[in-house]
């Protein structure tokens, strides 16, 4: 009875015969979310722009018998989701799981801020996650299941200054995460986000860096410390998995509490 107990809890959470596109996918959480979808048995599809990174993260997934495709895109460029969408289709591939990771922050000051640069990071933020998913859910629709994960951030419910377009994007896919699963719910997908505090990626070198920041992250945080991309592991396999199969327009916040305090 046991050994059916735990056979029956594991199949909640397995991915065998699903398969999972993830963008950003070359370092950080992207692949970091890669690992862990492809322990739970989906086939895993790795977007990013930058070929030979994606091209070693599959390799070491492959050598642990995990079928992955690594596929090149840059998600910013104005046809870069009809490039994506068109090699997806030249391969074959209909994912079931999206995770909208891909993603870019502006450290310039309120005053500082560029037209140009704010367009590209509400380009990539925003509008990529918005019309890959356009293009994806017909195939999820269909077969009448499909989980879309935005990766949104703390900053999606708080501001922070010097992160004016970050933290607007961010706003944004909280609000777009929720009126897609109002759409998309009906035909069994569920669209939810992942917002992580601060974890230690290379976007966020800089800050890793600052003595200063590292004490206020220490003093701030109820768990005293920064977050690692394992930290993120089991609430994005949740996400993804058919354990989450009634949870749809919500922002899961992984941040060992800095915002349940702040």
């Amino acid at each position: 009875m046991r050994a059916e107990r735990l056979t029956e809890f594991g199949s909640l959470f397995s991915l065998a015969g699903r398969t999972a596109l993830i963008t950003g996918a070359s370092g950080g959480i992207g692949a970091a979310a890669a690992r862990v979808l492809a322990a739970a048995g989906a086939r895993v599809i790795l977007v990013a722009r930058s070929l030979d990174r994606l091209e070693d993260a599959a390799a070491t997934l492959r050598a642990t018998g995990t079928d992955a495709l690594a596929l090149r895109a840059d998600l910013g460029a104005d046809d870069g989701i009809s490039a994506l969408v068109a090699a997806l289709a030249a391969a074959g591939e209909a994912p079931d799981i999206l995770v909208n990771n891909a993603g870019m922050i502006d450290r310039a000051s309120f005053a500082e801020v560029a037209p140009s640069r704010w367009e590209q990071v509400l380009g990539l933020n925003l509008t990529a996650p918005m019309f890959l998913s356009q293009a994806l859910a017909p195939a999820m629709r269909a077969r009448g299941w499909g989980r879309i994960v935005n990766v949104g951030s703390i900053l999606a419910l708080q501001g922070k200054k010097n992160a004016h377009s970050y933290t607007a994007s961010k706003h944004a896919v909280a609000g777009l995460t929720r009126s897609m699963a109002a759409e998309l719910g009906q035909h069994g997908i569920c669209v939810n986000a992942l917002c992580p505090g601060y974890i230690r990626t290379e976007i966020n070198t800089v800050l890793q860096q600052d003595p200063e920041y590292g004490a206020m992250i220490a003093a701030r945080v109820p768990l005293g410390r920064w977050g690692e991309t394992g930290d993120l592991a089991g609430p994005l396999l949740f996400l993804c998995s058919p354990a989450a199969s009634y949870l749809n327009g919500h922002m899961l916040v992984v941040d060992g509490g800095m915002t349940a305090v702040h």
